[in-house]
Order: structure tokens, then C-alpha cells, then sequence
């Protein structure tokens, strides 16, 4: 009889295309006004040092998943490296991340739809965009990477398409900018600056690591998660160097206009198409930002899940999670539980007024603490269990990684901490209750015990 565990179905490019949908090809389109606003217009530099910065914790990703292949990715990564509490402690924060990011991403959905269908109300969008990805989770994880594969092409398409057009506008009129100022800044620009705007603009990477939750449904040998992961992270850093160039060349207001005016920020891209091709590729800019969260979504819950999974079958979370569909092959309770935790987080987001902001504030937290303790656990595995003499990879590179993970929580917003905080210790609490009970033997094991120790002294 087949064991019914996770099936084995994701190729190299699978995987690839799971972490590319949980980032989105098109993340800077939403944030590109506010680090305009913060680089003084250099928003392509700014990207070149965020995807080095985030390729310290990539390294680390490629490191451990050649030496703990298994699902659960940094709950797997730091209970190997750490320890069994600091791995419970750094997949609950992962949740935090993996929990909220899909919330965002339904919601996102459901308001830009709803801006273009006034008629119909975001929460139908929300709902159509929940109940078909949800389905395509529970159908198997092959299928579900078959479908985002085409939804993954539409987006690059859509990303040429831009590319070229913008080229061809330059070369005929010019760019409305200097050409290196995406990379120095209008009139200039400084190391704090770039810096600053480096910590929100490495929040458009995160996703990429959820590659590692797939470990077990990976058809290659171990180093194939950790090529995914690496050439994922490379292939995002480079589309977002060229969409952002492209749109700084383009950009026909001022960063200083863009830094006096914070309302103007969310939409500054849209107006950038407006000015430069006119309302044709902003409508199709929005219909694709409007459909592609929903398959971001569905990576995120699926990524999430697998870490439930690996938790619960290590007896960190409730073994239900831990258990796998006979048919499908998937994890069915973790998957259910983390799309019902983004149903319920995206529906109260919409009902309030600032709800998308308090998400967005958040979300980042707890996978940023993930990062850190997954960097530590490379230290752990590596240097101090493997007496690894092998600095760069397994020492300088993971230091490296901590630093700027730290750096980011440090500079996160007050609401932020406190809600990761709150998280941490609901965490600890659900570990210590978890630990009391596997500990504190039930009755019934005591009359176990009891018998078998009478039938040892019977003997």
C-alpha cells in the first residue's frame, strides 16, 4: 500500500512558478510612489540593494534545504539547527506572515475589481477569487501550479509589454527624467534614503521562501529547492530593476512633488502609464493587479499550510493538521484552516476603513523573525553541531542576513511590534500548553504503565 504522504509532482519549474505568484512579477507597481518619494527617485538602485540584501536569507534557504529536505521550511530549518523550541518558535512567526499575506491579497483583489465593476460589491470579487483558489489547493498541487503557470505568463506578458512600450516612447520622445536618475536620483540622492526606502521595497521579495514549503513534493534531489529559491529571488530582483528603471524614466511628476503629496503615492504608476500611453495600459494594468493577488493568495495559503503540516506531524500544532487527503495528496485541514483564517482576516480588512493599512503594516513581522532564526539555525547546523571551517556560506553570509532582517523589525512601525509581539506570546503559551500535555501523562497511561510494570515484576 502507497504511503499517503505528500505526493511528489512539483518540477524545478513548478516550484518556480509557485514562489514567482506568491511575489508577484508586478509587486513594485503598488509601492512605487512611496519609494520614489523616499529613494528622491532612485528606485532602481534601491531594488538592486534589496535583492542583495534578501539574497543573504535566499543563501541560507539553499543551505539548509540541502540538509533537511522536509515540509515545514523554517520550522524544519531551525528545530535541525537550534532545536526543537526555537523550531516551533520560528514557524509560528512564519504564520504570521503566511496567515496575513493571503488576507492581503483577497483583499486587494476584491477593491480593484470593484473599482472597475462599481456595481458589484468587493466582497463578491473577494469571495469568487477565495472559493475558486481554494478549490485549485484542494484539487492537488500539480494542478494548482498547471493554472497559476498561465496566470504567472499573463502578468510577465503584460510586464514586455510595458517594457517594450516604454522603450519605444523614450527613444521617440525622450524620457521625462534624467536617464541615471533612477539609479542616482533626481538632483541626487543619499545613502539614508536609499537605505530607508531598502526597507520597504525588500517586503515586495517575501514569498519567495515558501519554495522551501514544497520540500516534500519536489521531484528533484535537495538542491533543487535551493536553485528555485536562488534563481526565483535573481529572476524577481531583475524585473523589478527593469519595470522600475523604465517607469523612473517616465515618471512625469517630481519625487519631492510625489514626497509632499502621500496620497498621490498608491496611484503614482497608474498616473505614469496615463501620462505615457494613455488609459489603455492603465485598465489592463489594474484588471491584471486585480486577478493576479488571487493567485498569490492561493501559493500563500499553500505555502502555509505545508508549514501547519510539518508542525502538527512534529506535534507543535493540533495532529489534525498534520493529516493528508487519501485522493489528493495535500494537506486538507491545514489548507481549510488557512484559507478560513484569510476569509475571516480579509472580510474584517474590508469592513474597516483603514483595515488594508493595519494589515500591510504587519504582515512582514513575523517573517522577518522567521529569517532571523533561520539564519541563526545555518550558524547552529553548520559551525557549531558540523564544525563547518567553511566561513562565507555557513558564517558571514547568514550574519549578514540577520543584520539586515533585524535592521527592517527595528525600523517597522510601533502597531507592528505590538501585534508581533502579541503573536510571540500566544505562541509561547500554545507551546507551553502543548508541552504540558504531552508531558502530563493521562490517567490512562498511568494504568498502562502500571500494568506493564506489573507484568515486568510478574515475570
Amino acid at each position: 500500500m502507497e504511503p499517503q504522504g505528500l505526493r511528489r509532482s512539483l518540477s524545478l519549474r513548478d516550484l518556480i512558478v509557485y514562489g514567482l505568484l506568491f511575489i508577484g512579477p508586478l509587486a513594485p507597481v503598488g509601492v512605487f510612489g512611496v519609494l520614489d518619494a523616499k529613494s528622491s527617485g532612485a528606485v532602481a538602485l534601491v531594488y538592486v540593494v534589496a535583492t542583495i540584501a534578501m539574497g543573504f536569507t535566499a543563501l541560507s534557504y539553499a543551505q539548509m534545504s540541502r540538509r533537511v529536505p522536509n515540509a515545514g521550511s523554517v520550522f524544519a530549518y531551525a528545530s535541525a539547527g537550534l532545536g526543537r523550541p526555537a523550531g516551533l518558535l520560528a514557524g509560528w512567526m512564519a504564520m504570521l506572515d503566511y496567515l496575513l499575506i493571503p488576507a492581503v491579497a483577497y483583499l486587494f483583489c476584491g477593491i480593484a475589481l470593484h473599482s472597475q465593476v462599481p456595481s458589484i460589491p468587493a466582497w463578491v470579487f473577494t469571495a469568487i477569487a477565495f472559493v475558486g483558489t481554494t478549490a485549485l489547493n484542494l484539487a492537488g498541487v500539480r494542478l494548482a501550479a498547471r493554472v497559476g503557470f498561465v496566470v504567472l505568463v499573463v502578468e510577465i506578458v503584460l510586464l514586455v509589454v510595458f517594457i517594450v512600450a516604454a522603450i519605444v516612447i523614450i527613444a521617440t520622445h525622450g524620457p521625462a527624467r534624467p536617464w541615471t536618475s533612477p539609479l542616482t536620483g533626481v538632483g541626487g540622492t543619499t545613502a539614508s534614503a536609499v537605505m530607508g526606502a531598502v526597507s520597504v521595497a525588500v517586503l515586495s521579495f517575501l514569498g519567495f521562501d515558501g519554495i522551501a514549503s514544497f520540500a516534500e513534493e519536489n521531484t528533484g534531489d535537495e538542491r533543487q529547492i535551493g536553485r528555485a529559491v536562488l534563481f526565483c529571488l535573481g529572476l524577481a530582483g531583475l524585473l523589478f530593476f527593469a519595470q522600475t528603471y523604465l517607469a523612473g524614466l517616465l515618471m512625469p511628476v517630481s519625487p519631492q512633488h510625489l514626497a509632499s503629496a502621500p496620497a498621490e503615492q498608491g496611484t503614482a504608476f497608474y498616473k505614469m502609464t496615463d501620462s505615457a500611453f494613455g488609459p489603455w495600459l492603465h485598465l489592463t494594468f489594474v484588471v491584471v493587479k486585480g486577478i493576479g493577488p488571487a493567485f498569490s493568495a492561493m501559493s500563500a495559503v499553500a505555502a502555509a499550510s505545508r508549514l501547519m503540516y510539518g508542525m502538527a506531524r512534529d506535534h507543535g500544532l493540533p495532529g489534525k493538521l498534520g493529516t493528508v487527503d487519501p485522493r489528493h495528496r495535500v494537506p486538507r485541514a491545514a489548507l481549510l484552516t488557512t484559507a478560513g483564517v484569510a476569509a475571516v482576516v480579509s472580510l474584517w480588512a474590508a469592513w474597516r476603513s483603514d483595515g488594508l493599512d493595519v494589515l500591510v503594516s504587519i504582515v512582514n513581522m513575523g517573517a522577518l523573525a522567521a529569517f532571523t532564526l533561520l539564519h541563526a539555525s545555518v550558524i547552529g547546523l553548520f559551525v557549531v553541531r558540523r564544525r563547518s571551517r567553511a566561513w562565507l556560506p555557513h558564517l558571514l553570509v547568514p550574519v549578514a542576513g540577520a543584520a539586515v532582517s533585524v535592521w527592517i523589525i527595528v525600523s517597522a512601525t510601533t502597531m507592528a511590534k505590538v501585534v508581533a509581539a502579541v503573536w510571540l506570546a500566544a505562541g509561547l503559551v500554545l507551546a507551553f500548553v502543548r508541552r504540558r500535555r504531552r508531558v502530563s501523562p493521562s490517567p490512562q497511561d498511568g494504568d498502562a504503565r502500571a500494568r506493564g510494570g506489573s507484568a515486568v515484576r510478574a515475570r
